[in-house]
């Protein structure tokens, strides 16, 4: 814990994005595409050049796994000592926090699948704003344990310095 009264740097305790199961279905439509344009290649009927089915391929690749791919690594959550910040879109074109000194609701919601991944989506409102959503985050038990953590230390920092240097004596 920092002295009373200094500033303490902001430090990063994670970075985290949904979980990468939701890329499964992506990369099956890879391997497919895959599979499927080397069977075919020099085998096409009549009709059909080798240039269509690559560009066929290449269209598929494309739409199905390249898009969402970039669409899930663009959205990202990082937890640091003053805050949550949730950023998406290409470049962090958006960007939310929600501060841990101010205090928020985390609740936590797992369906079956989660479960089985230890992966769940917490919720944390502070009743001002609309709830920041974490949704699908992997290992949701340890960063819903974290989030309390930091709320708790934040909150006790901050009624030590306000205590400190409100009253106008020397802490204890």
């Amino acid at each position: 814990m920092p002295a009373p009264g200094t500033n303490a740097p902001e430090l990063r305790i994670a970075r985290l994005r949904a979980h990468a199961r939701g890329l499964f279905w992506s990369a099956l439509v890879l391997i497919g595409v895959a599979g499927a344009t080397t069977y075919f290649y020099d085998n096409l009927p009549a009709p059909f050049e080798n240039w269509m089915l690559l560009t066929a391929a290449a269209v598929l690749v494309l739409l199905l796994v390249v898009i969402p791919f970039f669409a899930w690594l663009s959205h990202t959550w990082t937890i640091t000592t003053r805050r949550v910040i949730e950023r998406s879109g290409p470049f962090g074109s958006t960007q939310r926090e929600i501060s841990h000194v101010r205090g928020y609701a985390i609740q936590m919601r797992r369906g079956l699948l989660q479960r089985l991944w230890g992966a769940g989506t917490l919720s944390l409102s502070n009743g001002v704003e609309p709830p920041l959503r974490m949704k699908n985050i992997p290992h949701a038990v340890l960063v819903h344990e974290t989030l309390v953590d930091q709320v708790e230390v934040n909150q006790i920092l901050a009624h030590r310095d306000s205590q400190t240097f409100g009253s106008g004596s020397v802490g204890l």
